[in-house]
């Protein structure tokens, strides 16, 4: 994929420090490219539910957010993106003290960008995929801040 935007590296790094609640939850930026981005959770003790899994809330938010990200690398300059829908699917309980997800732009469109995310939850050096989600995301112009 081609991005429209040769800074597109800090446009994804202000997606990912801008959002309080993205930091809030301890999400950060690991690598990304022109259509795809990675992103990585330390699990903590406010991530999980009742029954000691990580939230299906945490792995959503994980999924959509990162998928912003991989969208992002593909906008023009004074563009961000704003997702309008979202499917995930929970494979397995989440269990670990790590969440990775990886996304990837699956059609770039000029006002619509479908993108898919896959969440992975490591424990002990492993990882299994708890979560996959399809992201579609709209092109806005960025408001002044």
């Amino acid at each position: 994929m081609k991005t429209q935007n040769p800074n597109f590296r800090e446009n994804v790094r202000w997606i990912f420090e801008a959002a309080p609640f993205v930091g809030d939850l301890g999400l950060a930026l690991a690598d990304l490219g022109p259509g795809r981005c990675e992103s990585v959770l330390a699990v903590s003790p406010k991530h999980l539910q009742q029954d000691g899994y990580i939230h299906a809330g945490v792995q959503a938010t994980v999924a959509d957010h990162t998928a912003g990200g991989a969208a992002g690398t593909l906008v023009k300059e004074g563009e961000t993106v704003l997702s309008v829908e979202f499917k995930i699917n929970l494979l397995r309980p989440a269990i670990g003290d790590r969440l990775r997800c990886r996304a990837a732009v699956l059609k770039a469109g000029r006002t619509l960008i479908v993108a898919e995310s896959e969440v992975f939850a490591g424990k002990d050096g492993a990882e299994k995929l708890t979560a996959k989600a399809t992201v579609t995301l709209a092109v806005v112009k960025r408001q002044a801040q």
